[in-house]
């Protein structure tokens, strides 16, 4: 070993050791004042109880009242621990914080430590081995290639681990017609991704294990073979094509909606904005109403075009409620940005676009009650949400849903109340006038 490699390896040693003892005495300072801290509130918290105790006897002498009980309650809310406080009174930092974090530094330069030793003695052995005349240089493969072993047989272990553990959480059953031919073709292309995955793992470490480099053997060029060539090409193009029409198909069964069906679907509109989503159902004539965002009024925050009759009756869900087996259609916007419609139990997403209306149509097939009995948990609610990060306040975007029986279904939606309520009608009726007197101008002009 060269004098400068030993200059180094001392240099980042002696580092590592000073930042070590340094973050150690950082960690027993806090310790030490949490434990202060810890004697001054017990301290307190005993007087106060001895405070309380005394003069709830003095009251039980006055009223003749037992304070056993009474006192043990007090003794007991006392004791309950407080958040950490400097002198002011303010809030502090729980020192475990710090605790945790250095650590966890600590804990890394120690790793730096352990890496850097066995690097070097690796070099001496190396070193060792040159000495005596020995191969220092195909040892190395024999380790690299036992390596290779072991980390193929961990990953491999990996995979199956996270099968066992995780495969559950990937999905649950879907609650919609579509969403189970979706799974079909999800759990298809993951058996198949799976597959290659472990044969091309085995063959790739198998191979740098069988055909690491050795003494008495020299590598063998081998430029080209057809027949392999032909092989990886057109199995992986036959199986993609066989995917990519899976997903085709199922994606028309979702877009290409018949028109008799459209019309027989409920029809909700989901209008997305910051931070919020707004559901309006169609009333009894089963149509919405159109919207113009240039009929924005702090009154109509929607710009809802009341000239168009079918608006009238249009209702305002605080929630979304949907009958079972009944197909309902979705027409989702957005009022500013971009957004996503997002209800992963349904197997549904698709995008809220400023100026654009974009269409979502299915049939839910499980109730919100019988998806509690599946999963046993009662307190268990589908929910939409928005699938794109559209600004600090993102997480809030979500509404809930629930499937019920159309009798609850039609209960819930009597319930609701009208997008044209009656300072709506004034307003509009007001905008009515005014845009006849300007009419009654104009043509006056005109003539």
């Amino acid at each position: 070993m060269s004098f400068i490699d030993n200059i180094k390896f001392k240099t980042v040693f002696i580092l590592a050791f000073m930042v070590s003892i340094g973050l150690s005495g950082s960690m027993f300072a806090q310790e030490a004042d949490s434990a202060a801290q810890a004697v001054d509130t017990t301290a307190t918290v005993g007087d106060t109880d001895t405070a309380v105790t005394a003069d709830m006897d003095t009251a039980a002498a006055a009223t003749g009242t037992d304070t056993t009980d009474t006192a043990a309650s007090a003794g007991s809310v006392g004791a309950t621990p407080t958040a950490t406080s400097d002198a002011a009174g303010k809030p502090g930092i729980n020192p475990q914080v710090y605790t945790n974090f250095f650590y966890y530094v600590l804990l890394f330069f120690l790793l730096c430590i352990l890496v850097a030793v066995i690097g070097k003695i690796l070099q001496v052995y190396e070193l060792t081995r040159k000495m005596n005349g020995k191969d220092s240089t195909h040892y190395l493969n024999n380790i690299q290639a036992g390596l290779f072993i072991v980390a193929l047989v961990t990953g491999l272990y990996g995979v199956y681990w996270s099968y066992v553990h995780h495969g559950a959480q990937s999905m649950r059953e879907a609650a919609t017609q579509h969403g189970v031919n979706l799974d079909i073709m999800f759990m298809v292309t993951t058996v198949i991704c799976t597959i290659v995955l472990v044969l091309t793992h085995i063959a790739l470490f198998g191979f740098a294990f069988r055909y690491r480099a050795r003494e008495n053997r020299k590598a063998y060029f081998y430029p080209h073979n057809n027949t392999i060539e032909k092989v990886w090409t057109i199995v992986p193009a036959i199986v993609l094509t066989i995917l990519v029409l899976f997903g085709f198909f199922n994606w028309r069964a979702i877009t290409n909606i018949p028109e008799e069906e459209q019309k027989n679907a409920i029809q909700i509109e989901v209008i997305g904005e910051q931070f919020m989503w707004t559901v309006r159902y169609a009333g009894r004539d089963g149509a919405i109403g159109e919207r113009n965002y240039k009929l924005t009024t702090p009154l109509n925050g929607l710009g809802i075009d009341f000239n168009d009759k079918k608006s009238w009756d249009d209702q305002m869900g605080s929630e979304i409620v949907i009958p079972v087996n009944k197909p309902v259609r979705f027409q989702i916007t957005s009022k500013d940005i971009l957004h996503s419609f997002y209800i992963p139990d349904f197997r549904v997403q698709i995008n809220a676009v400023p100026g654009m209306k974009t269409y979502f149509q299915f049939t839910p097939t499980i109730t919100t009650e019988e998806m509690r009995d599946k999963l046993d948990d009662y307190s268990y609610n589908y929910v939409m949400l928005c699938a794109k990060i559209c600004g600090a306040n993102h997480f809030n975007m979500q509404k809930l849903v629930r499937v019920v029986t159309e009798e609850e279904y039609k209960e819930w939606l009597n319930e609701q109340p009208y997008f044209f309520t009656e300072d709506l009608r004034k307003e509009f009726q007001v905008t009515q006038v005014n845009e006849d007197t300007a009419d009654a101008k104009l043509l006056a002009a005109t003539n």
